[in-house]
């Protein structure tokens, strides 16, 4: 794999025009990318609602809807790296693409090469970030900066709460928290009880244990409360 990758890095590509995907396309996947495509917002987001993606070349004139909103879009369900790509070299254009989230601006007249060059530093900052921000427990994998979590390599999809309350255990291995304390630390000021911990737990378990009646990871204290154990 190039550049010291140990995985498989996927970029999603965002653009109606057919022949510039599969020029991109071909350019990147003799990289050792994997490659999605999208022709337009839409179904961009129904794609990174299902599958792990590591980068997001977009385009920002399209039918149905920008780069710009779709690009808002995004920035509400990931933080997935995303450069625009445009035929359109506007300084407004540029510095409203960067002040609503992306990463990088390109324009069209820029060759495949430098738009691949521009897609491995922006995913070399992204793996810099990941490593500095991501709680490894063998098969399980808590990114605290994309607040994305894995298992067995399988993306889990977490509501806010359920990620925060994970991430609290998870940082704190072999702790045991009461009801009181999860409350106050993860719930702060909202007004919920011991049985809503409960089900969140439960939740948590669901999502993330292959057997929950026998959990791997988070354990209940009998009368006391609940830890994360992190054996590998």
């Amino acid at each position: 794999m190039k550049e010291g990758k140990d995985r498989v890095e996927t970029v999603l590509l965002v653009d109606d025009e057919e022949e510039i995907m599969e020029l991109m396309k071909d350019f990147l996947e003799a990289e050792g990318y994997n490659v999605l495509t999208a022709s337009n917002g839409l179904e961009a987001l129904s794609i990174l609602k299902k599958q792990v993606v590591h980068c997001v070349l977009l385009d920002i004139m399209m039918p149905n809807q920008s780069g710009f909103t779709t690009c808002k879009q995004i920035r509400e369900i990931s933080d997935v790296p995303i450069l625009f790509l445009t035929a359109v070299q506007d300084d407004t254009d540029k510095i409203r693409g960067l002040n609503i989230g992306a990463d990088d601006y390109i324009v069209k007249s820029a060759t495949p090469g430098e738009i691949v060059a521009r897609i491995k530093a922006v995913l070399r900052r992204s793996r810099s970030r990941e490593n500095n921000n991501t709680l490894n427990y063998g098969n399980l994998k808590i990114n605290i900066y994309t607040r994305e979590v894995f298992v067995n390599g399988r993306r889990v999809n977490l509501t806010p709460k359920e990620f925060e309350l994970l991430q609290f255990l998870a940082e704190h291995p072999r702790q045991v928290f009461s009801h009181d304390q999860l409350y106050q630390k993860v719930w702060g000021n909202e007004l919920i009880d011991e049985h809503t911990i409960r089900v969140f737990i439960a939740r948590l378990r669901e999502k993330i244990e292959e057997n929950p009646s026998k959990p791997q990871w988070i354990h209940t204290v009998w009368g006391v409360g609940y830890k994360f154990e992190d054996k590998k």
